[in-house]
């Protein structure tokens, strides 16, 4: 990459570049040189962007946490097993897997990352917040029943489609979540 050419959106090319190589390598092929060689960029350009690549990282998944999509926001519409499957589908498919197993591997970046938000498994914390509170708002609707445990629910939901989606050598389907989701709900 000749230098002075100028980059729009460097942040949102490394990211991008970042979650290729984690979905198609692992996280154990993540570095800092497969990143920048994934995006075409020089190796400086992450470094002119951000302190050190832990800290890349941590960007990265507060970036992909603040993309997942607001759940609770379409309670009382749609059946509610579909828009389950939609979101945890969504969530699942997608990078979210690689980055629980990236966040397991590295240590820094746990550390980066309870520093930056607190406690818990980053990513997958927050999609058990949204269908928790998906699930609250539903069944405040009356589309749930009253009786229903939403903590259990949301964590039987959330680990059950994490499992599903773990093998990333073994694509899930919308089918064999919609069963699970199917099977859990009340």
């Amino acid at each position: 990459m000749p230098t002075g050419v100028h980059i729009q959106d460097a942040r949102a090319q490394l990211f991008d570049a970042a979650e290729r190589v984690l979905l198609r390598e692992g996280p154990h092929a993540l570095t800092s040189r497969a990143v920048t060689t994934e995006a075409g960029v020089a190796k400086g350009v992450l470094h002119r962007h951000f302190a050190d690549f832990d800290g890349f990282l941590t960007e990265l998944v507060l970036d992909r946490i603040a993309r997942l999509p607001d759940l609770p926001a379409i309670a009382g519409r749609g059946a509610v097993a579909d828009n389950l499957t939609e979101f945890l589908t969504s969530v699942f498919s997608s990078v979210a897997v690689g980055i629980v197993a990236l966040i397991t591997f590295r240590d820094d970046l746990r550390r980066h990352l309870r520093a930056a938000r607190g406690p818990g498994i980053p990513l997958a914390t927050e999609a058990a917040a949204l269908v928790r509170a998906y699930l609250a708002a539903e069944r405040d609707l009356g589309r749930l029943p009253a009786s229903v445990d939403i903590d259990a629910l949301g964590l039987t939901l959330i680990g059950g489609s994490h499992l599903l989606f773990a093998d990333r050598q073994a694509e899930s389907s919308a089918d064999a979540v919609r069963r699970m989701v199917v099977t859990v709900l009340p």
